[in-house]
Protein backbone atom coordinates (compact mmCIF):
# COMPACT_ATOMS: atom_id res chain seq x y z
CA UNK A 1 0.00 0.00 0.00
CA UNK A 2 1.60 3.94 -0.89
CA UNK A 3 1.48 6.07 1.75
CA UNK A 4 -1.13 8.16 -0.45
CA UNK A 5 -3.74 5.40 0.27
CA UNK A 6 -3.93 6.24 3.24
CA UNK A 7 -3.83 10.12 3.52
CA UNK A 8 -6.79 11.91 5.20
CA UNK A 9 -10.03 11.76 3.94
CA UNK A 10 -12.21 14.79 3.59
CA UNK A 11 -13.97 15.54 6.96
CA UNK A 12 -17.65 13.57 7.18
CA UNK A 13 -16.84 11.02 4.05
CA UNK A 14 -18.08 7.62 4.56
CA UNK A 15 -16.53 4.68 3.14
CA UNK A 16 -18.27 1.48 1.76
CA UNK A 17 -17.63 -1.74 2.87
CA UNK A 18 -15.05 -2.88 0.38
CA UNK A 19 -13.57 0.29 0.29
CA UNK A 20 -13.14 -0.24 4.10
CA UNK A 21 -11.46 -3.67 3.69
CA UNK A 22 -9.19 -2.72 1.58
CA UNK A 23 -7.78 0.07 3.67
CA UNK A 24 -7.13 -2.43 6.84
CA UNK A 25 -6.04 -5.01 4.05
CA UNK A 26 -8.67 -7.29 5.00
CA UNK A 27 -11.64 -9.63 4.03
CA UNK A 28 -14.82 -7.76 3.96
CA UNK A 29 -16.08 -10.23 7.00
CA UNK A 30 -13.47 -9.04 9.01
CA UNK A 31 -14.71 -5.75 8.77
CA UNK A 32 -18.06 -6.80 10.49
CA UNK A 33 -15.98 -8.90 12.93
CA UNK A 34 -14.29 -5.53 13.87
CA UNK A 35 -17.86 -4.09 14.77
CA UNK A 36 -18.91 -6.75 16.57
CA UNK A 37 -15.93 -6.51 19.05
CA UNK A 38 -16.51 -2.92 19.30
CA UNK A 39 -13.03 -1.92 17.37
CA UNK A 40 -15.08 -0.13 14.56
CA UNK A 41 -18.52 1.15 14.04
CA UNK A 42 -20.79 1.43 11.31
CA UNK A 43 -23.95 2.69 10.35
CA UNK A 44 -27.03 2.54 7.40
CA UNK A 45 -27.98 5.13 5.36
CA UNK A 46 -31.04 6.16 5.03
CA UNK A 47 -33.12 3.82 2.23
CA UNK A 48 -29.83 2.05 1.65
CA UNK A 49 -29.23 -1.59 3.00
CA UNK A 50 -25.27 -1.75 3.01
CA UNK A 51 -23.51 -0.49 6.17
CA UNK A 52 -20.71 2.47 5.88
CA UNK A 53 -17.66 2.87 7.97
CA UNK A 54 -16.40 6.78 9.11
CA UNK A 55 -13.16 7.21 7.36
CA UNK A 56 -11.15 8.91 10.08
CA UNK A 57 -12.30 5.65 12.17
CA UNK A 58 -10.97 3.47 9.72
CA UNK A 59 -7.88 5.37 9.07
CA UNK A 60 -7.18 5.40 12.78
CA UNK A 61 -7.63 1.08 12.87
CA UNK A 62 -5.80 1.25 9.93
CA UNK A 63 -2.36 3.01 11.56
CA UNK A 64 -2.70 1.24 14.60
CA UNK A 65 -2.72 -2.33 12.90
CA UNK A 66 0.06 -0.92 10.85
CA UNK A 67 2.50 0.14 13.94
CA UNK A 68 1.62 -3.20 15.51
CA UNK A 69 2.79 -4.85 12.75
CA UNK A 70 6.05 -2.53 12.86
CA UNK A 71 6.40 -3.73 16.76
CA UNK A 72 6.01 -0.54 18.13
CA UNK A 73 6.27 -0.63 21.98
CA UNK A 74 3.34 -1.10 23.61
CA UNK A 75 1.76 -1.96 20.73
CA UNK A 76 2.62 -5.57 19.83
CA UNK A 77 6.31 -5.77 19.55
CA UNK A 78 6.55 -6.38 23.19
CA UNK A 79 3.77 -9.59 23.28
CA UNK A 80 1.22 -7.20 24.05
CA UNK A 81 -2.04 -8.30 22.38
CA UNK A 82 -5.64 -6.47 22.87
CA UNK A 83 -8.27 -8.37 24.22
CA UNK A 84 -11.72 -7.57 25.72
CA UNK A 85 -12.31 -11.68 27.25
CA UNK A 86 -10.09 -11.63 30.83
CA UNK A 87 -8.70 -8.46 33.10
CA UNK A 88 -6.12 -9.60 35.78
CA UNK A 89 -5.75 -6.54 38.05
CA UNK A 90 -5.56 -5.81 41.74
CA UNK A 91 -5.35 -9.60 42.51
CA UNK A 92 -9.18 -9.62 41.17
CA UNK A 93 -9.78 -10.90 37.37
CA UNK A 94 -12.66 -10.51 35.06
CA UNK A 95 -14.93 -11.81 32.46
CA UNK A 96 -15.46 -9.37 29.97
CA UNK A 97 -15.85 -6.71 32.62
CA UNK A 98 -17.37 -8.86 35.11
CA UNK A 99 -15.85 -10.38 38.56
CA UNK A 100 -15.02 -13.77 37.30
CA UNK A 101 -15.49 -15.23 40.99
CA UNK A 102 -19.05 -14.07 41.17
CA UNK A 103 -19.65 -15.23 37.91
CA UNK A 104 -18.69 -18.73 38.58
CA UNK A 105 -20.14 -18.65 42.00
CA UNK A 106 -23.60 -18.02 40.40
CA UNK A 107 -23.62 -19.72 36.70
CA UNK A 108 -22.19 -22.66 35.09
CA UNK A 109 -19.01 -23.21 33.06
CA UNK A 110 -20.89 -23.84 30.12
CA UNK A 111 -22.86 -20.35 31.12
CA UNK A 112 -19.57 -18.48 31.63
CA UNK A 113 -18.25 -20.48 28.38
CA UNK A 114 -21.27 -18.16 26.38
CA UNK A 115 -20.47 -15.38 28.36
CA UNK A 116 -16.77 -15.49 27.37
CA UNK A 117 -17.51 -16.37 23.82
CA UNK A 118 -20.45 -13.93 22.93
CA UNK A 119 -20.98 -11.62 25.67
CA UNK A 120 -24.19 -13.06 26.65
CA UNK A 121 -25.61 -15.12 29.15
CA UNK A 122 -28.17 -17.83 28.39
CA UNK A 123 -29.49 -19.38 31.55
CA UNK A 124 -29.34 -23.18 31.70
CA UNK A 125 -27.61 -23.44 28.41
CA UNK A 126 -26.26 -27.16 27.96
CA UNK A 127 -23.29 -28.47 25.23
CA UNK A 128 -24.46 -31.67 23.44
CA UNK A 129 -21.83 -33.40 21.35
CA UNK A 130 -23.32 -35.32 18.26
CA UNK A 131 -23.07 -39.41 18.69
CA UNK A 132 -21.15 -39.85 15.50
CA UNK A 133 -18.65 -37.72 16.43
CA UNK A 134 -18.27 -39.11 20.30
CA UNK A 135 -17.87 -42.55 18.58
CA UNK A 136 -15.17 -41.91 16.39
CA UNK A 137 -13.47 -39.28 19.04
CA UNK A 138 -13.72 -41.91 21.56
CA UNK A 139 -12.51 -45.29 19.29
CA UNK A 140 -8.92 -42.73 18.30
CA UNK A 141 -8.78 -42.24 22.44
CA UNK A 142 -8.92 -45.91 22.77
CA UNK A 143 -6.85 -46.80 20.47
CA UNK A 144 -4.22 -44.85 22.45
CA UNK A 145 -0.98 -46.48 24.48
CA UNK A 146 -2.45 -46.99 28.50
CA UNK A 147 0.49 -44.41 29.44
CA UNK A 148 -1.24 -42.08 27.51
CA UNK A 149 -2.01 -38.91 29.73
CA UNK A 150 -5.05 -36.93 29.77
CA UNK A 151 -3.97 -34.20 27.79
CA UNK A 152 -2.82 -36.56 25.20
CA UNK A 153 -6.19 -38.45 24.82
CA UNK A 154 -8.40 -34.83 24.70
CA UNK A 155 -5.89 -33.74 21.85
CA UNK A 156 -6.32 -36.90 19.97
CA UNK A 157 -10.09 -36.08 20.00
CA UNK A 158 -9.78 -33.16 19.24
CA UNK A 159 -8.05 -34.36 15.73
CA UNK A 160 -10.52 -37.11 15.34
CA UNK A 161 -13.43 -34.11 15.50
CA UNK A 162 -11.96 -32.57 13.53
CA UNK A 163 -11.19 -35.11 10.96
CA UNK A 164 -14.70 -36.02 11.39
CA UNK A 165 -16.14 -32.49 10.11
CA UNK A 166 -15.74 -31.04 6.44
CA UNK A 167 -16.51 -27.35 7.24
CA UNK A 168 -13.87 -27.29 9.39
CA UNK A 169 -12.08 -24.25 8.05
CA UNK A 170 -15.09 -22.30 8.21
CA UNK A 171 -13.94 -19.63 9.99
CA UNK A 172 -16.96 -17.25 10.68
CA UNK A 173 -18.31 -16.21 13.87
CA UNK A 174 -21.11 -18.49 13.61
CA UNK A 175 -19.73 -21.50 12.42
CA UNK A 176 -16.89 -21.23 15.36
CA UNK A 177 -19.56 -21.15 18.00
CA UNK A 178 -21.12 -24.16 16.05
CA UNK A 179 -18.19 -26.02 16.51
CA UNK A 180 -17.23 -25.01 20.29
CA UNK A 181 -20.26 -26.11 21.50
CA UNK A 182 -20.30 -29.97 19.91
CA UNK A 183 -16.38 -29.49 20.40
CA UNK A 184 -16.06 -29.33 24.53
CA UNK A 185 -18.70 -32.28 25.30
CA UNK A 186 -17.03 -34.47 23.04
CA UNK A 187 -13.65 -33.89 24.41
CA UNK A 188 -15.22 -35.07 27.92
CA UNK A 189 -17.15 -37.93 26.08
CA UNK A 190 -14.50 -38.90 24.45
CA UNK A 191 -12.46 -39.44 27.95
CA UNK A 192 -12.04 -43.22 29.21
CA UNK A 193 -14.92 -43.35 32.38
CA UNK A 194 -14.07 -44.32 35.64
CA UNK A 195 -17.93 -44.85 36.94
CA UNK A 196 -18.80 -48.04 34.67
CA UNK A 197 -22.91 -46.48 35.86
CA UNK A 198 -21.93 -43.32 34.52
CA UNK A 199 -24.27 -41.75 31.79
CA UNK A 200 -23.17 -38.68 29.34
CA UNK A 201 -26.00 -36.51 29.97
CA UNK A 202 -26.77 -33.33 32.42
CA UNK A 203 -24.46 -30.74 33.23
CA UNK A 204 -20.65 -31.01 31.65
CA UNK A 205 -19.38 -30.92 35.20
CA UNK A 206 -21.84 -34.37 35.79
CA UNK A 207 -20.51 -35.50 33.04
CA UNK A 208 -16.67 -34.90 33.58
CA UNK A 209 -16.77 -36.39 36.83
CA UNK A 210 -17.10 -39.78 35.80
CA UNK A 211 -14.46 -39.08 33.75
CA UNK A 212 -12.55 -38.44 37.12
CA UNK A 213 -13.32 -40.54 39.58
CA UNK A 214 -15.21 -44.12 40.49
CA UNK A 215 -16.95 -42.51 43.66
CA UNK A 216 -20.81 -41.88 43.68
CA UNK A 217 -21.13 -37.75 43.04
CA UNK A 218 -22.72 -36.13 45.93
CA UNK A 219 -24.09 -32.28 45.08
CA UNK A 220 -21.35 -30.65 47.27
CA UNK A 221 -18.85 -32.06 44.87
CA UNK A 222 -20.41 -31.63 41.94
CA UNK A 223 -20.50 -27.90 42.79
CA UNK A 224 -16.86 -27.43 43.48
CA UNK A 225 -16.01 -28.92 40.28
CA UNK A 226 -18.47 -27.01 38.10
CA UNK A 227 -17.05 -24.29 39.95
CA UNK A 228 -13.36 -24.74 39.77
CA UNK A 229 -14.11 -25.54 35.53
CA UNK A 230 -15.85 -21.90 35.48
CA UNK A 231 -12.97 -20.33 37.38
CA UNK A 232 -10.34 -21.93 35.25
CA UNK A 233 -12.29 -21.07 32.09
CA UNK A 234 -9.52 -18.16 30.91
CA UNK A 235 -7.10 -16.29 32.60
CA UNK A 236 -5.51 -13.86 30.20
CA UNK A 237 -2.71 -14.61 28.20
CA UNK A 238 -1.19 -17.88 29.48
CA UNK A 239 1.37 -19.56 27.77
CA UNK A 240 -1.53 -22.01 25.91
CA UNK A 241 -3.46 -19.00 25.34
CA UNK A 242 -0.88 -17.32 23.16
CA UNK A 243 -0.30 -20.64 21.80
CA UNK A 244 -3.88 -20.78 20.20
CA UNK A 245 -3.98 -17.33 19.34
CA UNK A 246 -0.77 -18.03 17.25
CA UNK A 247 -2.46 -20.61 15.68
CA UNK A 248 -5.43 -18.58 15.17
CA UNK A 249 -3.49 -16.16 13.68
CA UNK A 250 -2.46 -18.23 11.01
CA UNK A 251 -5.85 -18.69 10.55
CA UNK A 252 -5.77 -22.30 11.55
CA UNK A 253 -9.40 -23.75 12.22
CA UNK A 254 -10.44 -23.96 15.97
CA UNK A 255 -10.21 -27.89 16.39
CA UNK A 256 -6.04 -27.20 15.60
CA UNK A 257 -6.29 -24.09 17.91
CA UNK A 258 -7.24 -25.81 20.83
CA UNK A 259 -4.76 -28.52 20.22
CA UNK A 260 -1.87 -25.91 19.88
CA UNK A 261 -3.35 -24.84 23.39
CA UNK A 262 -3.50 -28.70 24.58
CA UNK A 263 0.02 -29.40 23.78
CA UNK A 264 1.37 -25.92 25.85
CA UNK A 265 -0.68 -27.21 28.46
CA UNK A 266 1.27 -30.65 29.46
CA UNK A 267 4.44 -28.56 30.68
CA UNK A 268 4.97 -29.18 34.55
CA UNK A 269 4.55 -25.28 35.04
CA UNK A 270 1.32 -24.70 33.40
CA UNK A 271 -1.41 -27.05 33.08
CA UNK A 272 0.65 -30.23 34.81
CA UNK A 273 1.05 -28.34 38.20
CA UNK A 274 -2.09 -29.63 40.25
CA UNK A 275 -0.59 -32.89 39.70
CA UNK A 276 2.40 -32.12 41.19
CA UNK A 277 0.64 -30.53 44.10
CA UNK A 278 -1.19 -33.45 44.13
CA UNK A 279 1.05 -36.08 44.97
CA UNK A 280 2.70 -33.37 47.74
CA UNK A 281 -0.40 -33.37 49.44
CA UNK A 282 -0.71 -37.40 49.27
CA UNK A 283 3.12 -37.69 50.65
CA UNK A 284 2.37 -35.18 53.47
CA UNK A 285 -0.33 -37.06 54.44
CA UNK A 286 0.99 -40.27 54.22
CA UNK A 287 3.98 -38.97 56.82
CA UNK A 288 1.83 -36.67 58.89
CA UNK A 289 3.40 -33.74 58.23
CA UNK A 290 4.45 -31.16 55.42
CA UNK A 291 8.27 -30.63 57.36
CA UNK A 292 10.01 -33.90 55.63
CA UNK A 293 8.42 -33.10 52.26
CA UNK A 294 8.98 -29.45 51.97
CA UNK A 295 12.10 -30.31 53.31
CA UNK A 296 12.79 -32.85 50.41
CA UNK A 297 11.33 -30.34 47.91
CA UNK A 298 14.03 -27.69 48.97
CA UNK A 299 17.00 -29.74 49.04
CA UNK A 300 16.28 -31.21 45.45
CA UNK A 301 16.26 -26.54 44.44
CA UNK A 302 12.65 -27.54 43.31
CA UNK A 303 9.82 -25.11 43.41
CA UNK A 304 7.27 -25.86 46.07
CA UNK A 305 3.99 -26.92 43.94
CA UNK A 306 0.71 -24.86 44.25
CA UNK A 307 2.25 -21.84 46.16
CA UNK A 308 2.53 -18.32 44.66
CA UNK A 309 1.68 -16.70 41.19
CA UNK A 310 3.48 -14.22 39.46
CA UNK A 311 0.15 -12.20 38.95
CA UNK A 312 -0.95 -11.90 41.97
CA UNK A 313 1.02 -10.66 44.60
CA UNK A 314 -1.68 -11.63 47.15
CA UNK A 315 -4.02 -14.35 47.36
CA UNK A 316 -4.85 -16.01 44.00
CA UNK A 317 -8.86 -15.15 43.87
CA UNK A 318 -9.51 -18.94 42.11
CA UNK A 319 -7.66 -20.62 45.33
CA UNK A 320 -9.90 -18.46 48.08
CA UNK A 321 -13.44 -19.24 45.80
CA UNK A 322 -12.31 -23.12 45.68
CA UNK A 323 -11.19 -23.32 49.85
CA UNK A 324 -14.45 -21.83 50.59
CA UNK A 325 -16.60 -24.48 49.13
CA UNK A 326 -14.23 -27.33 50.11
CA UNK A 327 -14.00 -26.27 53.61
CA UNK A 328 -17.95 -27.72 52.97
CA UNK A 329 -16.96 -31.30 51.87
CA UNK A 330 -16.54 -33.54 54.73
CA UNK A 331 -14.28 -35.18 52.79
CA UNK A 332 -12.04 -32.76 52.13
CA UNK A 333 -10.78 -32.04 55.58
CA UNK A 334 -7.69 -33.93 56.04
CA UNK A 335 -6.49 -32.80 52.60
CA UNK A 336 -7.32 -29.55 53.34
CA UNK A 337 -5.59 -29.46 56.95
CA UNK A 338 -2.78 -30.89 54.79
CA UNK A 339 -2.47 -28.18 52.42
CA UNK A 340 -2.58 -25.40 55.70
CA UNK A 341 0.48 -27.38 56.84
CA UNK A 342 2.40 -26.83 54.00
CA UNK A 343 1.55 -23.51 53.43
CA UNK A 344 2.98 -22.70 56.96
CA UNK A 345 6.16 -24.84 56.67
CA UNK A 346 6.89 -23.06 53.55
CA UNK A 347 6.32 -19.81 54.99
CA UNK A 348 9.53 -20.37 57.38
CA UNK A 349 11.58 -20.68 53.94
CA UNK A 350 9.53 -18.21 51.74
CA UNK A 351 5.70 -16.33 52.49
CA UNK A 352 3.91 -17.60 49.68
CA UNK A 353 0.09 -18.02 49.04
CA UNK A 354 -1.71 -21.28 48.25
CA UNK A 355 -2.50 -21.07 44.38
CA UNK A 356 -5.62 -22.64 42.06
CA UNK A 357 -3.50 -25.77 41.85
CA UNK A 358 -2.88 -26.55 45.51
CA UNK A 359 -6.79 -25.94 45.53
CA UNK A 360 -7.22 -28.17 43.24
CA UNK A 361 -5.19 -30.85 44.52
CA UNK A 362 -7.00 -30.82 47.62
CA UNK A 363 -10.04 -31.64 45.66
CA UNK A 364 -8.83 -34.23 43.58
CA UNK A 365 -7.21 -36.04 46.77
CA UNK A 366 -10.19 -35.96 48.58
CA UNK A 367 -12.35 -37.35 46.27
CA UNK A 368 -10.05 -40.46 44.92
CA UNK A 369 -9.20 -38.96 42.00
CA UNK A 370 -5.92 -39.80 40.04
CA UNK A 371 -3.20 -37.13 39.96
CA UNK A 372 -3.61 -36.39 36.49
CA UNK A 373 -7.07 -35.32 36.91
CA UNK A 374 -6.44 -31.59 38.18
CA UNK A 375 -4.97 -31.32 34.50
CA UNK A 376 -7.78 -33.09 32.75
CA UNK A 377 -10.27 -30.18 34.92
CA UNK A 378 -7.71 -27.19 33.48
CA UNK A 379 -7.30 -28.91 29.91
CA UNK A 380 -11.06 -28.77 29.65
CA UNK A 381 -11.51 -25.81 31.70
CA UNK A 382 -9.47 -23.84 29.65
CA UNK A 383 -11.24 -24.95 26.49
CA UNK A 384 -13.39 -22.10 26.74
CA UNK A 385 -11.25 -19.22 26.95
CA UNK A 386 -8.83 -20.75 23.62
CA UNK A 387 -11.83 -20.61 21.73
CA UNK A 388 -12.99 -16.98 23.13
CA UNK A 389 -9.40 -15.86 22.26
CA UNK A 390 -9.61 -17.84 18.56
CA UNK A 391 -13.11 -15.65 18.12
CA UNK A 392 -11.59 -12.60 18.64
CA UNK A 393 -8.26 -13.69 16.83
CA UNK A 394 -9.95 -14.27 14.13
CA UNK A 395 -11.50 -10.95 13.98
CA UNK A 396 -7.37 -9.25 13.45
CA UNK A 397 -5.59 -9.24 10.60
CA UNK A 398 -4.00 -12.21 9.72
CA UNK A 399 -0.68 -13.28 10.98
CA UNK A 400 0.23 -10.92 12.97
CA UNK A 401 1.57 -12.81 15.78
CA UNK A 402 4.78 -12.82 14.09
CA UNK A 403 7.67 -11.44 16.63
CA UNK A 404 11.45 -10.40 15.16
CA UNK A 405 14.04 -12.54 15.76
CA UNK A 406 17.32 -11.03 17.76
CA UNK A 407 20.04 -13.05 15.61
CA UNK A 408 22.97 -13.43 17.85
CA UNK A 409 24.82 -16.56 15.64
CA UNK A 410 28.18 -15.85 14.16
CA UNK A 411 28.01 -13.15 10.95
CA UNK A 412 27.60 -14.51 7.92
CA UNK A 413 29.33 -15.25 5.16
CA UNK A 414 30.55 -18.57 7.01
CA UNK A 415 32.69 -21.03 5.06
CA UNK A 416 30.59 -23.92 4.11
CA UNK A 417 31.28 -26.64 7.42
CA UNK A 418 33.49 -29.93 6.58
CA UNK A 419 31.63 -32.83 6.52
CA UNK A 420 30.38 -34.42 10.03
CA UNK A 421 30.90 -31.44 11.88
CA UNK A 422 28.03 -29.41 13.30
CA UNK A 423 27.59 -25.51 12.00
CA UNK A 424 29.63 -24.01 15.60
CA UNK A 425 32.01 -26.49 15.51
CA UNK A 426 33.51 -25.17 11.95
CA UNK A 427 33.35 -21.64 12.37
CA UNK A 428 34.89 -22.16 16.07
CA UNK A 429 37.87 -23.52 13.95
CA UNK A 430 41.07 -25.65 15.26
CA UNK A 431 41.27 -25.55 19.23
Amino acid sequence: MRDDDTAPHRPGRRLTTKETAELLGVKPETVYAYVSRGLLGSRREPGGRASTFEAGEVEALARRNRREAAGTPGTGGDLSVRTRITLIERDRYYFRGVDAVELAARHSYEEVAEWLWTGRLIPGVSFTAPEATVQVARRAVDALSEHASPVDRLRVAAIAAAAEDPLRFDLSEEAVLHTARLLVPTLVAALPPALHTHRDEGPLAHRLWGRLTGRPADEASLRVLDTALALLADHDLAASTLAVRVAASARAHVYAAVSAGLGVLEGPLHGAASGLAHRMLLDVLDQGTAVPVIAEELRAGRRVPGLGHRLYAGEDPRARALFGLLEQLPRAESALLAARDVVATAARHTPLHANVDLALAVFTASCGMPAAAGETIFAVARTAGWIAHALEEYGERPLRMRPSGHYVGPRPPQPLPDQGLAPDSAAAGPA
